[in-house]
């Protein structure tokens, strides 16, 4: 009987374009990637920076499995936090330039535990309609009164805040954003954000996941580059986009990663991630702000020009509207050596199912010129 029940809600997936299922990879990220017998143009992966096959990255993490072991045995607060953990927080913190930081072992977690650690049921969370799922499931967790906002719609956000204002004036105010969204690959109007945070005396959790590596001095990600970090109180992060490892953390106040450490379920009953994820991210790092993460940087710029001239990040949508035409979308690309998944509903809102490009410093000029040509011969609605 229940066996029936769970076919017919796989029926029902397949019958609206929407059941998924995995795909084992026989290569290592970057470029290419192989599938069976075929080798496909990558161009789903966020390694922007081609990071997680550096040769230091691994001897890195191949180093501290030797020392420290393949798992951590427990979580952080029990006897997991080693060595690197805190010395990557350390570093973190440094480039993040914030008192402290703290990770996790993955970014999914990490959103969903700041939030629940730091919002109660009698705050308000005026959250951006397309920020990621963790945060969304983060607000929802938190038992707070939840008003999301339109997209990047500054005067909505305002709305909110007046009303908030008005009808919570007791209530601690989080703006819950990302800086570079995952699936439009658009930035947040980050300095009118911070404006109307300081005149309301709200708090501004920052998602920095796809601008880490990519933007800002050092790849330090939005704020750094508009010179706005030391006015935004929460800033979140994953280690396994253009630092090509895996985590994610927090970075802030010494008293924020303190409540943080104290309070996150997801940090307090998981096991830490194991030392290897630690060193290699270190590692990662070392590159990301030195002359070689310039490089990877100049890159990426040259190449996301070379697809189009107005890309603020790695991220480039071809919006197709419904599941099916997406799914044959992504399903023609492979056919002529392109790997772009199907992007559906519930990562993107309903009608707007498309087509993700992620671009990485380890493609060359000629794979996205490939693509680019594909593009333009390519039916769109």
């Amino acid at each position: 009987m229940f066996d029936k029940f769970l076919q017919s809600i796989l029926t029902d997936l397949e019958r609206r374009h929407l059941r998924r299922w995995t795909r084992i990879s026989h290569s290592p990220t970057g470029a290419f990637v192989a599938f069976n017998e075929r080798t496909l143009h990558n161009f789903a992966s966020n390694d922007y920076l081609g990071l997680a096959a550096h040769p230091e990255v691994i001897a890195a993490s191949i180093h501290a499995t030797q020392v420290w072991g393949a798992g951590a045995g427990a979580s952080r607060l029990v006897t997991g936090t080693q060595t690197p953990h805190r010395a990557l927080e350390e570093k973190l913190a440094d480039f993040k330039q914030t008192e402290g930081s703290l990770i996790f072992g993955n970014g999914y977690a990490t959103g969903t535990g700041a939030l629940t650690a730091l919002v109660g049921k009698n705050d308000v969370i005026l959250l951006d309609r397309l920020a990621h799922a963790c945060l969304i499931d983060g607000a929802r967790s938190s038992g707070a009164i939840l008003r999301p906002w339109r997209h990047n719609d500054i005067d909505h956000l305002e709305h909110h805040l007046r009303w908030a204002h008005r009808k919570h004036p007791q209530a601690k105010v989080f703006i819950v954003t990302e800086s570079v969204f995952s699936m439009d690959g658009d930035i947040a109007p980050l300095r009118e954000i911070v404006e109307l945070k300081e005149r309301y005396g709200a708090v501004l959790f920052l998602d920095e996941a796809h601008a880490v590596g990519i933007r800002g001095q050092g790849g330090r990600g939005l704020a750094d580059e508009l010179g706005l970090s030391a006015h935004i109180e929460i800033q979140m992060g994953t280690l396994g986009k253009a630092l090509g490892s895996s985590g994610g953390y927090i970075a802030g106040s010494r008293h924020l990663i303190d409540v943080i450490t104290n309070r996150a379920r997801s940090f307090i009953f998981s096991t830490a991630p194991p030392a290897s994820m630690s060193a290699a991210t270190s590692a990662a790092l070392d590159i990301c702000m030195g002359k070689e993460g310039d490089k990877r940087r100049t890159h990426l710029r040259q190449l996301t020009s070379l697809l189009h001239p107005n890309i603020p990040a790695a991220i480039f949508p071809v919006i197709l509207g419904d599941e099916e035409k997406a799914m044959r979308a992504s399903q023609r690309l492979e056919e002529l050596g392109f790997y772009v998944p199907a992007i559906r509903p519930p990562t993107v809102p309903q009608n707007t199912s498309r087509l993700r490009i992620s671009l990485s410093a380890a493609h060359e000029a000629k794979n996205i010129r490939t693509l680019a040509e594909a593009l333009r011969n390519f039916p769109t609605p």
